[in-house]
């Protein structure tokens, strides 16, 4: 069996009394997406935080490539950082930026790039992602799934090895949601990149994942593939899935 891309072995982080990961033991492979699910306030956002070092954790083990994070040296920890994108749950567009500006920040705030080679890479991706057009628009002008494109466009302008998605279809319609799904499938398997995607969209998630995870007080209950957890015969998971229940905090 291939090794994990990343690795928690019993993280635990706390927010005062606030237990949120309470031995969280999880595995995530390289070329796969894989979904976190969970009820709200769960800890999902957080673990995703983790990943990409955007939070410390209080004990335990985040591994990438079999390295523990913390242990690296800055330079290591700068280089590690350079294998991820984030898309965040509301797009997390600058309204005052053209879509042009907003996809090409990640390149213009690095200063290796040339304004024609930021130029190439731009139009490269708004024409792969069908957003031809739009350059001098602003967010404000275009519609929920257009944004969600230009987000997803911003997230792999640096050519990620790693994307995560934080609640990528909040706020679409189911249309578009199952659009978004395609989308994310479709580019994973066009750029070659690992998704690690945050998503309370159940069961119609599942037809895009490799690997499912659920996370429930403060541990991973559940890891597995699609079909697997569909059959899961824990008492959580199956009332979490059939939407049974009051799962809200």
């Amino acid at each position: 069996m291939k090794s994990p891309l990343i690795e928690f072995i019993d993280v635990k982080k706390s927010f005062g009394n606030n237990h949120v990961m309470q031995g969280v033991n999880l595995s995530i492979y390289e070329d796969e997406i894989t979904v976190i699910i969970g009820k709200s306030g769960s800890g999902k956002s957080v673990l995703l935080k983790h990943i990409i070092g955007l939070m410390n954790h209080d004990s335990g083990k985040v591994l990438f490539r079999g390295e523990e994070i913390s242990s690296m040296s800055r330079k290591k920890r700068v280089e590690f950082k350079r294998n991820f994108s984030y898309m965040f749950q509301e797009n997390a567009l600058f309204d005052s930026m053209n879509i042009y500006d907003n996809i090409a920040l990640p390149l213009t705030e690095t200063s290796l790039f040339s304004k024609q080679e930021i130029k190439k890479k731009v139009e490269m991706r708004m024409e792969q992602l069908e957003i031809q057009g739009t350059s001098n628009k602003y967010p404000a002008q275009l519609s929920g799934g257009m944004k969600k494109r230009v987000a997803l466009a911003r997230a792999l302008i640096t050519e990620p090895a790693i994307v995560l998605f934080d609640e990528p279809t909040t706020g679409l319609d189911p249309v578009r949601k199952n659009g978004v799904h395609a989308m994310i499938k479709s580019y994973r398997e066009m750029f070659g990149f690992t998704a690690v995607i945050v998503s309370h969209e159940i069961p119609h998630i599942f037809e895009i994942a490799q690997r499912v995870a659920m996370i429930e007080k403060g541990k991973i209950i559940f890891q597995g593939t699609s079909e697997e957890i569909m059959n899961c015969d824990l008492n959580d998971v199956r009332i979490f899935i059939s939407g049974d229940g009051d799962f809200l905090e």
